[in-house]
This record gives C-alpha cells, sequence and structure tokens, in this order.
C-alpha cells in the first residue's frame, strides 16, 4: 500500500513538472526565499562609501533566477524578448531618469547619495525579474507550474496568518483577532494573497484559460483567508481594478458562463468582505487598530493622508525634477512641510507627523514618484504600467495574458499604500507580473 501510494506520489510529480525546464525550478525554490520578510533571512552587511549595504538571502535568490534566465535565454535563444520592446524602453528611461534624479543632489547637504545609491541599485536588482520571467516561463506548462508555486507559498503564509489570528505568537504577529502580517508584513502578505486570489477566479471564470482547476480552488480559499486576515485596503483597490479587468477579458473572450462568473464573483466578494470588515468591524479596531494607535500611527489613514500631503507640497514646490531620489524622506528636505502639514491637519497629534527620529516616508509610490523624481519621473513610471497593462491586453486570448493583466493591475493598487522600498515582496511580484505581461 506504501509503495503504492509512493508510485503515485511520483506518478504526479513526473506530471506537473512535465515541460517544465530546469532553469524554471530554481524560480520555484527562490519564490519562497523572495517572499519572506528581510527579518526573518540570514543576512549581512558590507561597508561601501559612507554606508552599509545590506545583503539578504533574497538577493541571492534573486540573481539565482536572473542567471537561470539568462542561462534559458542562452539555451533557447532571447527572441521572446523583442515582444516587449516597447515597455523595456520605457522601463530604461525610468531607470536613467532615476541616476539623473540621484546624481543631481548627490553630494548637497542632507542627502545621504551613497545610501540612496544602494537603494537605487537594488530596486535595479529587483527589476532584472522582468526579462528573467521571460526567459523562464516559455511554456503554459511553466505558467501553471508557477501558479502552483506561488499558491503553495500562500498556503503556508495564510495557514500562518491564521494562527497568528487565533493567538499564536510565531514571527510578528498581530494582536489576536485583529489583522496579521503571516511572516510577510501586512502589505507583502495581502501581495502573495492577491495574486494567487485572482488567478484562482480567473481559472474558475474561464475554463479554456486551461489552468489547473484544484489548483484553483486552493489558491481561492487561501487567497480569501489571506486577503482577508492581511486586510490592507491598498490591495482591496487592486482586487477592483482587476476585478473589472476580469469582467472585460470574460465578455472579450466570449467565455460567458453566469453560474461560473457568479462563482468567480463570490470568491473575490468574500475575500473584500473579509479584509474591510477586518479594518471596520468593532473588533478589529478595538483590538488590532486602536491597540497599537500610539506604537503605529502609519497603520492610521489620518496619518497616510498627512504623508501624501507632505509629498504633495514638495512637488508642487518642485513639480518639474522633484527633489531628488529619495529625498522626500531626508529630513532636510521634509521638515520644512512639517509646520505646513499641521496647519493643515491641526487636529492630527504629534506622533503622526515625521521628524528627524521618525523617518515615516511618504507611504505611496505615486505621491513619491511626483515628490522625488518629479512630473517626469512620474510619467515615466506611469508609462511603465501603462505599458505593461497593454502588452498583457493585447493576449488575454492566452493564460499567461490574463495573469499578467490580473497581477499588473493589482500590484498597481497595492502600491498606493507602500512608498519606494527595494526589496519588498511587493517589489518582486511587481516585476514578476511585468516579465509575464512582456512575455505574453
Amino acid at each position: 500500500m506504501v509503495a503504492s501510494e509512493t508510485v503515485s506520489l511520483r506518478e504526479r510529480a513526473s506530471l506537473a513538472l512535465a515541460g517544465v525546464s530546469t532553469e524554471a525550478l530554481v524560480l520555484a525554490v527562490a519564490i519562497p526565499i523572495i517572499f519572506i520578510h528581510v527579518k526573518y533571512q540570514p543576512k549581512f552587511h558590507v561597508g561601501v562609501s559612507s554606508t552599509k549595504v545590506g545583503v539578504e538571502l533574497s538577493d541571492f535568490a534573486v540573481l539565482a533566477v536572473v542567471l537561470a534566465g539568462l542561462r534559458g535565454g542562452l539555451r533557447h535563444g532571447f527572441a521572446q524578448l523583442r515582444r516587449g520592446a516597447l515597455f523595456w524602453g520605457c522601463a530604461a528611461a525610468f531607470f536613467v531618469w532615476i541616476v539623473v534624479e540621484l546624481a543631481i543632489p548627490y553630494g548637497t547637504a542632507g542627502y545621504p547619495g551613497a545610501r540612496h545609491a544602494v537603494t537605487a541599485a537594488k530596486f535595479f536588482e529587483y527589476a532584472l525579474l522582468a526579462p528573467a520571467i521571460v526567459l523562464l516561463v516559455r511554456e503554459r506548462a511553466e505558467l501553471k507550474f508557477l501558479v502552483g508555486v506561488f499558491t503553495a507559498w500562500s498556503v503556508v503564509a495564510s495557514a500562518v496568518g491564521l494562527a497568528q489570528f487565533f493567538g499564536a505568537n510565531i514571527f510578528f504577529s498581530g494582536v489576536t483577532g485583529g489583522r496579521q502580517p503571516s511572516f510577510l508584513g501586512f502589505h507583502d502578505f495581502a501581495s502573495l494573497s492577491t495574486a494567487v486570489l485572482l488567478v484562482a477566479a480567473a481559472t474558475i471564470a474561464l475554463p479554456r484559460l486551461e489552468l489547473d482547476t484544484r489548483v484553483a480552488w486552493v489558491a481561492a480559499v487561501s487567497g480569501i483567508v489571506g486577503v482577508a486576515i492581511s486586510a490592507a485596503i491598498a490591495a482591496v483597490v487592486g482586487i477592483a481594478a482587476a476585478t473589472v479587468a476580469l469582467l472585460a477579458v470574460v465578455f472579450a473572450r466570449r467565455e460567458i458562463d453566469l453560474r461560473r462568473l457568479a462563482t468567480a464573483g463570490v470568491v473575490i466578494a468574500l475575500a473584500v468582505a473579509g479584509a474591510v470588515g477586518m479594518r471596520n468591524t468593532d473588533l478589529g479596531q478595538y483590538l488590532g487598530f486602536l491597540h497599537h494607535e500610539k506604537e503605529q500611527n502609519v497603520q492610521t489613514y489620518a496619518h497616510r493622508t498627512v504623508l501624501a500631503y507632505i509629498g504633495y507640497r514638495m512637488w508642487r514646490d518642485h513639480p518639474v525634477a522633484g527633489v531628488g531620489w529619495e529625498a522626500s524622506g531626508d529630513p532636510s528636505r521634509f521638515m520644512h512641510y512639517v509646520p505646513i502639514a499641521q496647519r493643515k491637519f491641526p487636529n492630527e497629534p504629534a506622533l503622526v507627523f515625521p521628524s528627524p527620529t521618525r523617518l515615516y516616508g511618504v507611504q505611496n509610490l505615486y505621491v513619491q514618484a511626483l515628490a522625488d523624481l518629479g512630473v517626469v519621473g512620474f510619467l515615466l513610471l506611469a508609462a511603465v504600467f501603462l505599458g505593461a497593462v497593454w502588452l498583457a491586453a493585447r493576449r488575454v486570448g492566452a493564460a499567461v495574458g490574463v495573469t499578467a493583466l490580473l497581477w499588473v493591475l493589482a500590484v498597481g493598487g497595492l502600491w498606493t499604500a507602500e512608498g519606494i522600498v527595494a526589496g519588498l515582496p511587493l517589489d518582486a511580484l511587481t516585476w514578476i507580473a511585468f516579465g509575464l505581461a512582456a512575455r505574453g
């Protein structure tokens, strides 16, 4: 009996890996490493100029994926990269502008140029995941395998989050009964959960995608739990945008099945209702939110509004080129605007406002892009996202195109609650989504 079960498992494994390249297996190993908070990763620091560079295990995982992609390109050719020529051009222009925005304030008083250069380098490091994905996910089998790996890791993350919700003191947990970060952090947990939730909804609504239905149902349950427990409203924004796109895809592909659409809608609705309910019910607010008010005021809506306003005022005074790459988080730049914000929001406590000892940052990618890089940088960033959406939308007849479109729109919403922080799992998911779009 045991022998037959072992054979069965081996056969299932062989079927799951059929058509999957050796290089793609590297991606499977790397994803769990990349999608875990740096706090729980082994790391070391290297002194560079006047700053220190933190090197985490996830950096080696990203490097391994990039090298695997390069090997795949050498074996099978790099022709697939040509499909995304427009996107690569937009991304290259965006990074060139970042270099310009580093060079302009570099060496000026109050601008830690070496530290910001390290962040830019890591931001570019994660961007290399996009071409690597194009070279690694060549066949439908490899896409199915990628979705399966994401789903499996999401199951682990959601199980940890659920245990934290019921009181398990593992990793950095929130208050019992409140929103939980799993081993990723609130927004990165939401990012992973949102990704698998949307693939599940697409698979249910569009059977001709030919993705694994059994995996989809596992992803649906895991996604609902993860989105609800992480309770990131930015995830709800991304899910809403992706849901509208999914409806459009259903009509474009002429696969209108009301029963399947209703089922996919229920899956999405349960996740959204859970997330919104966690942030608005007495249990979620009192146990999870108010308990941390004095320590984690950065999580309040009012606080985010204040930070966005400070970023907006910086951009208004420096509309074309901004204040410099990541300079919106430097006291030498933002302290001038704190009194202005205090007059604008007189009822907010002092802890809400940034100071030389409270370096909150803007905490919104788009507002920070305006503040740091000006309207030029913002438009280039918009071109990157819109280029990815356009490429994905052109290939919604294929599973990779649908997946890319939903993920790009989802991360677009998720970045409304995150500033420019290189090395986040959300950062990785963004460039993986871009890579799938360029692959489509």
